[in-house]
């Protein structure tokens, strides 16, 4: 089994998904999400195809622990994988992470468009990190 991290947002949505063991970040994409269908839809896919047994989606809390606009869309979003995949679907508080994935892509000199097209992948691989960290302990 896998476990799938999703960081939603409105125009891309990262995806990381893990080795069989768990242990380490295996792969990461971008998927358009304009279309909140469709990017269901390739998720759905991405996961079957990739033997996803669990997904974290990224929560974006405030950094005092509340929640937002934000927060409600991407537990709705949660809900929707949750009903298409029927996998266990938790969130993952995501606080930071775009930050440090675009940190981590300036350290190693992505910038413009290189850049747009890769923090969500980046920031999906943080939050999959995190959570199989937690897992792990």
């Amino acid at each position: 089994m896998r476990i799938m991290g999703i960081d939603y947002g409105d125009a891309r949505t990262g995806v990381a998904i893990s080795d069989l063991l768990c242990s380490i970040v295996g792969s990461a994409q971008v998927v358009p999400s304009r279309n909140t269908d469709k990017a269901v839809a390739d998720i759905v896919r991405l996961a079957r195809e990739n033997q996803v047994g669990e997904i974290a989606v990224g929560l974006p809390r405030n950094m005092d622990g509340t929640e937002g606009p934000r927060a409600e869309l991407c537990r709705a979003f949660a809900d929707r994988l949750r009903e298409e995949t029927g996998l266990t679907v938790v969130m993952w508080d995501e606080r930071r992470t775009t930050v440090e994935a675009h940190n981590i892509l300036s350290q190693h000199n992505y910038h413009g468009k290189k850049r747009k097209d890769t923090v969500d992948a980046v920031a999906a691989s943080l939050i999959l990190e995190g959570y199989l960290a937690y897992r792990k302990r």
